[in-house]
């Protein structure tokens, strides 16, 4: 029943409408709604009616007709064509998309559920590899690339820090990308240099992908971040449009946060509220363009006045590996820590909490509390699963399969569990 769950989260996404609206809509309960959308293994998931299905439908055909798009599936180019980077199929910033395409890539990231969830197997990408470059630590951002590219049945070869490349020796990035480029289908890089993932893109016409340059972008963590965002407010009820985020931490360097700003300027509507001390303060150009889109920005360096009315904090760690030499860090005291007691104080009692990992639990680091590990209010975890579709439904877009993925599952034969996490049960069924 993936397929009737994946009509109907579209819909809602496009029509822009909360499930209490949509149910009104369609003219059915909001309770009959929820079973329809449930995962397929829930006791109480239930097969929407046919006539149902072909109302969806009609609705989105009639909406795109309304706004000059054209039928739905139809008379548009292919993604990958619209999110180009200099007419490549490149992924190198979020600057790329606009609020339709951003919405296209969460329906196929919707249609990669299954497989991600080990429910089903695909191998539309069987043959393909993937060059994973990554100089510089991560954990999180590589293995789920990697991850992401096998469940669609590819391979991956990959080599980390600049110790075990040529680059050690004195090649370019230039000569890097080429030479790569004819060994792999695609490439996703990690770089500590700002600007140093389009110069790999412009030495190759395979799929690039920035997994990250330096202080600059991070694109697929905050389409993931963004992803996980409408999926918690989904079950909710809660549109993005008018939401209230506050950002808390680094915001100076850190590059979740600049992607992820840019892509929430799309909607409509938004109040921004960026905690930081003085020095880590995000950067002028990014809030004067958050402004000029219409959305309200507030700055402060009190957590406490910040975080009230927040409907999603999302918090940084510092990135120290990023100050420039004799740059020190201030005034970034425990005050700044989020904690239990202050979420708890602060926060209301269906606020998202996030972290793009990983979360610093030295102590003075003063990042996100591990007290909060078991409040339900923490998408941490979900967060992260999330980017396992989100970057498979980025791979298909840039490969040109996307519309070949649902045809080709099957099910999966072992069995995984249930609850991937301890706490993961707290949400059975609110998906």
């Amino acid at each position: 029943m993936s397929q009737q769950q994946d009509l109907l989260r579209d819909a809602m996404r496009r029509l822009n409408l909360t499930r209490d609206a949509f149910s009104e809509r369609l003219g059915v309960r909001r309770r009959a709604l929820d079973t329809w959308l449930l995962p397929s293994d829930s006791s109480e998931s239930r097969a929407m009616p046919e006539m149902v299905g072909k109302f969806v439908a009609e609705i989105l055909q009639r909406e795109a007709l309304d706004t000059g798009a054209g039928p739905v599936g139809t008379g548009q180019r292919p993604l990958a064509q619209r999110i180009a980077a200099e007419g490549k199929p490149q992924l190198l910033s979020v600057a790329q998309f606009d609020r339709g395409s951003l919405e296209d890539l969460f329906h196929v990231a919707d249609v990669m559920q299954p497989i991600a969830r080990r429910q089903k197997v695909t191998r539309i990408l069987e043959g393909a590899v993937l060059g994973s470059l990554f100089f510089e630590a991560s954990t999180r951002t590589r293995v789920s690339f990697g991850a992401a590219f096998c469940r669609l049945g590819g391979t991956v070869c990959d080599t980390t820090g600049f110790t075990f490349s040529s680059m050690a020796k004195g090649e370019s990035i230039y000569d890097t990308s080429r030479v790569m480029s004819g060994y792999v289908d695609a490439l996703v890089v990690r770089h500590p240099e700002q600007g140093s993932v389009a110069e790999f893109a412009r030495a190759t016409n395979i799929p690039v992908i920035n997994a990250g340059d330096g202080p600059g972008e991070h694109p697929s963590q905050a389409i993931l971040d963004l992803y996980t965002i409408q999926r918690e407010f989904s079950r909710m009820g809660k549109l993005v449009d008018g939401t209230h985020v506050a950002m808390v931490g680094d915001l100076k360097y850190g590059r979740t946060v600049h992607s992820l700003i840019r892509l929430l300027a799309l909607y409509r509507g938004l109040k921004f509220t960026l905690i930081a001390p003085p020095s880590l303060e995000m950067p002028a150009y990014l809030v004067e363009l958050v402004a000029r889109n219409g959305h309200v920005v507030e700055q402060t360096s009190s957590l406490a006045q910040g975080l009230r009315g927040a409907d999603v904090v999302y918090a940084t760690r510092v990135q120290k590996e990023r100050f420039a030499n004799g740059e020190t860090l201030e005034g970034y005291t425990p005050e700044f820590q989020v904690c239990k007691a202050l979420v708890d104080a602060a926060c209301k009692p269906d606020t998202i909490l996030m972290h793009p990992l990983p979360r610093d639990g030295r102590p003075g680091a003063n990042d996100l509390s591990v007290d909060l590990n078991h409040d339900p209010r923490l998408a941490i975890f979900r967060q992260t699963d999330n980017g396992i579709p989100v970057r498979m439904a980025i791979f298909a877009v840039l490969m040109g399969v996307e519309q070949q993925v649902a045809r080709s599952m099957r099910d999966a034969s072992w069995r995984s569990p249930a609850h991937i996490g301890p706490d993961d049960a707290d949400f059975d069924g609110l998906d």
